[in-house]
């Protein structure tokens, strides 16, 4: 290889690297191009950047995460359903489902999520309740249980209506809760699908290209009308952190799909790998009984978590008061709880660092009778004064 190549390898390789990394800087949020924006803890909620995220809406598709999450809430997933009938535009998202044709819920869900088929979406409201008109006020209700105060629904499919609404904030709220169904999040995660139980094959291809394009993205859901621009609901995960990302109002797919990387990789470098429990650091220090000493008390093992930066945790001990001997170093006699924002998140077990000798049996008789002694001890004395002073009265 001639030294003049390496340069450009040198380059591609770095290239490369830099796509596939959600690394960026540690500083400010990324600028984005879109109407809304919001980057989220996806384990706890914590919003950690929002643009405008609670301003109402169009959401275009974004729309049919609700449809999906009734869905996978009140259908069995190896059920059948007919499809709806259904009269399509040639721009829409379908599958191209015929009349009565019959596909599971699984597949219908897939086509919905990937392909953002409309006809998979009207068909998965009339079999779940009965029609769409019914299918939306589940919608609606749906939506107030899960505290999604600025958000509507007037379809299953996402068209613009001025009844047709959310922001930037419920979206992340739905996500997480989607995220609750395993079933969700393997099918927001695959680039391409094969739909294999209506009346003909279908192989699909997710519209989140980003999906496809970077190992960190983990999905979640693509939107686009006229009146919402540009949409997408995004995920990722890398180094044990994961967040949930949302763009609206993007002027262009390539801006969104821009932006909610960018966001993504801001996202993902907030968390850091932090030790929290060492081995052998002191925790407590309880008192040994029949000794005038301490003992010292320590976790069991390391623990390790990642946490997002400026994060804290708390730790509590539940331990004896006193401990008698002889116990070895490393006996377990309590808990060790590590705690983040309120929830218990590591129990574990707190032990001896150094061992506990025998008190032996002169120190434990000593310990159970000294008081005795002592009593015994002043009940002489006092007969002592009370004998000289009588013979000082006889003399």
């Amino acid at each position: 290889m001639t030294s003049a190549l390496r340069p450009s390898l040198a380059a591609l390789a770095a290239a490369l690297v830099a796509a596939c990394s959600p690394a960026l800087a540690h500083g400010a949020p990324p600028a984005t191009s879109g109407e809304a924006a919001l980057v989220a803890d996806a384990r706890d909620g914590t919003v950690m950047h929002a643009e405008n995220a609670a301003e109402r809406r169009p959401i275009a598709s974004a729309t049919k995460l609700m449809t999906a999450l009734l869905t996978l809430e009140r259908a069995d997933l190896d059920d059948t359903f007919p499809a709806a009938p259904y009269a399509a535009s040639s721009v829409e998202s379908q599958i191209g489902l015929a009349a009565g044709e019959r596909m599971t819920v699984r597949d219908l869900l897939v086509a919905l999520l990937l392909e953002s088929a409309n006809d998979a979406a009207v068909t998965l409201a009339d079999g779940v309740a009965g029609s769409r008109e019914a299918f939306v006020r589940e919608m609606n209700r749906r939506a107030v249980t899960l505290g999604l105060r600025d958000t509507s629904y007037a379809n299953p499919i996402g068209f613009d209506d001025p009844n047709n609404h959310s922001t930037a904030r419920d979206l992340a709220t739905l996500t997480r809760e989607l995220f609750r169904h395993p079933e969700f999040v393997r099918i927001v995660d695959m680039p391409r699908a094969t739909l294999e139980s209506g009346a003909r094959t279908r192989v699909i291809d997710n519209r989140n290209g980003l999906v496809a394009r970077y190992p960190f993205v983990s999905g979640v859901k693509t939107g686009h009308t006229l009146g919402a621009g540009y949409v997408l609901v995004g995920s990722g995960e890398a180094g044990g952190g994961a967040v949930v990302t949302v763009t609206l109002g993007a002027p262009s797919e390539s801006a969104r799909d821009a932006d909610t990387l960018a966001l993504l990789r801001w996202g993902l470098e907030q968390f850091r790998r932090a030790r929290v429990l060492r081995r052998g650091r002191v925790l407590a220090r309880v008192d040994v009984e029949h000794r005038d000493e301490q003992v010292e008390l320590g976790a069991a093992r390391p623990v390790r978590l990642v946490l997002r930066r400026g994060e804290r945790v708390r730790t509590s001990v539940d331990a004896p008061t006193e401990l008698e001997g002889p116990l070895p170093a490393g006996e377990p006699v309590g808990w060790v709880e590590v705690r983040r924002g309120g929830e218990t998140v590591r129990r574990v077990r707190l032990v001896t660092l150094a061992k506990i000798e025998d008190p032996g049996f002169i120190r434990k008789l000593g310990g159970g009778i000294g008081p005795v002694l002592t009593g015994v001890t002043v009940l002489g004395i006092v007969l002592l004064a009370m004998l000289g002073m009588r013979r000082r009265r006889t003399g």
